[in-house]
């Protein structure tokens, strides 16, 4: 080997046997091997009988690690790392990710203890509740402590407290909750979908993006991750004003529920197609599939309802217009 002196030395690049690379970047060896058939990786320096890795290896592998826990797949780090070894950062690709990957709310995470927990819900321990909370992420178990939760959504824990405190079962809040968060989630992919149709196709049609689009759709992200809360909110707030004043007058009635039992309609006995039961009972459950069939029921009565509102109130104000 060749002289040079300590300064020489220290500018000599770093060089790898595979299984340092491994211990350095935390990989084991069948994975760097992988990717390396993969075309993950660089092809390494052959020097007789073994091959030499340097720090362009190890900084690769990291890149790759990092991703990944981003959510990428491999096939996608490859078009990733293709694109930045042809000259094409992946600055502003990463920077996307992380806008995406981000707050999508300015709530902060807290803490609460098991017997907080139950000061709160009854004064009474309940593993079948909390197990159900863990479930559903209001709670998250903290590594190492038994009585202690994470509470992502702080704002979540209140509502449900303070519906157990008005009367409603854990259960039933609960399994409004489940409900809920469906509906929540079509809203969230429809918004999606929208804003990608109308939005970032232009900057994410071709893959991957380049540096300055995957920027610029990052700057997007920032400026429209707001709007869909405040649709919901306005529309939540619009469609509760509107049953709301229709249900206090539906109870307000003579014919509502609060009359007597005499007064009441009788229940209506409604044959349904075997395989109509059949797939209900597929979908929530036997048990479940009776409660599933008439909350659906009333869900069209009060949409046909809200229909009929609607449009008697559109009469009403063309007449006025008329007028």
């Amino acid at each position: 080997m060749s002289g040079g002196g300590p300064a020489a030395a220290g500018r000599r690049a770093a060089e790898y046997r595979i299984e340092d690379l491994a211990h350095a970047s935390g990989a084991t060896v069948r994975t760097i091997r992988a990717y390396q058939d993969r075309g993950l990786l660089p092809t390494p320096e052959r020097r007789g009988r073994a091959n030499v890795y340097r720090d362009t290896h190890l900084s690769r592998l990291r890149q790759i690690a990092d991703l990944l826990d981003r959510g990428y797949t491999l096939a996608s780090i490859k078009e990733l790392l293709d694109a930045w070894d042809t000259g094409r950062g992946l600055g502003g690709v990463l920077g996307l990710v992380a806008e995406v990957h981000g707050p999508w709310t300015d709530e902060r995470a807290d803490r609460v203890t098991r017997a907080e927990l139950e000061e709160r819900f009854g004064g009474r321990p309940d593993d079948e509740a909390i197990a159900e909370a863990v479930d559903l992420g209001v709670l998250e178990r903290v590594p190492g402590r038994d009585d202690e939760f994470l509470v992502p959504s702080p704002q979540e824990l209140a509502v449900a407290v303070e519906l157990f405190g008005a009367g409603v079962p854990l259960n039933a809040i609960s399994g409004h909750l489940r409900e809920l968060r469906g509906q929540v989630e079509q809203i969230a992919s429809r918004f999606l979908e929208f804003t990608t149709e109308h939005v970032f196709a232009r900057y994410l049609g071709h893959r991957p993006p380049t540096d300055s689009d995957a920027a610029e759709a990052a700057s997007m992200v920032r400026r429209l991750r707001p709007l869909a809360q405040q649709t919901v909110d306005a529309e939540l707030a619009r469609a509760m004003r509107t049953f709301a004043t229709r249900h206090l007058e539906h109870h307000l009635t003579t014919e509502g529920p609060f009359t007597s039992d005499s007064a009441r309609p009788a229940p209506v006995s409604v044959p349904l197609p075997p395989e109509t039961i059949s797939a209900v009972e597929s979908l929530v459950g036997r048990g479940n599939a009776a409660a599933f069939i008439a909350a659906a029921a009333e869900r069209e009565v009060q949409t046909r309802t809200l229909d009929s509102f609607a449009a008697s109130h559109a009469k009403n104000n063309k007449i006025e217009q008329v007028n």
